[in-house]
């Protein structure tokens, strides 16, 4: 079910962060700092043959790159934004939120490499910026792509309090802005 009010109030959330904030910095370490936890397989194979049989190599890496620049962005916003010491993913989630990234990406002009990539959680206090992927430095983007996680609504939690766990609902909403265009975003619902 699509409440219009709930998408205009997610846009314009969006917007204000699109305009107010920029990307916080980030080290450039590859190591995985692994404390994002999630029920994933995390010897970083390719999750199915199927999908892996229709992606060029450079996809797939492409693909393996995002999802680490993502649970990156989570593991680091856990203590500072998202005030937890453990972040619990559904299965696959990350996987999931990577492969429609990047068939967003297709039809633009640069790819992956012209977007910016900015991560929220969405809470009963509104939206919390998780980061921000810039998947190419040397490219100005030519596409903004707002990743909305949801927070699962548990009973007795303190959800935002220091030392609490946080839980993602597997829904998530991906929110498509082009910069080269005066066009409306484009918004999908994922479950």
């Amino acid at each position: 079910m699509v409440y219009i009010a709930a998408e205009e109030s997610v846009v314009e959330m969006i917007g204000k962060y699109f305009f107010q904030h920029k990307a916080p910095g980030r080290g450039s370490s590859s190591a995985r700092r692994g404390s994002v936890e999630s029920c994933d397989d995390k010897d970083g194979s390719w999750p199915s043959a199927g999908v892996a049989a229709g992606l060029e190599e450079e996809q797939r890496l492409l693909h393996q790159d995002l999802t680490r620049q993502i649970e990156c962005c989570l593991t680091e916003a856990k203590p500072s934004v998202l005030r937890c010491q453990v972040l619990l993913l559904p299965r696959n989630m990350i996987t999931s939120v990577g492969n429609h990234i990047l068939r967003s990406a297709t039809d633009e002009p640069c790819g992956l490499r012209g977007a910016s990539i900015r991560l929220y959680v969405e809470s009963k206090d509104g939206l919390k910026s998780a980061g921000n992927i810039m998947p190419d430095q040397a490219v100005t983007p030519t596409f903004e792509l707002s990743v909305v996680f949801k927070m699962e609504k548990e009973d007795g939690w303190h959800i935002f309090d220091s030392g609490k766990v946080l839980k993602l609902r597997p829904e998530y909403r991906l929110v498509k802005r082009k910069l080269y265009s005066s066009a409306s975003p484009v918004i999908h619902d994922f479950s």
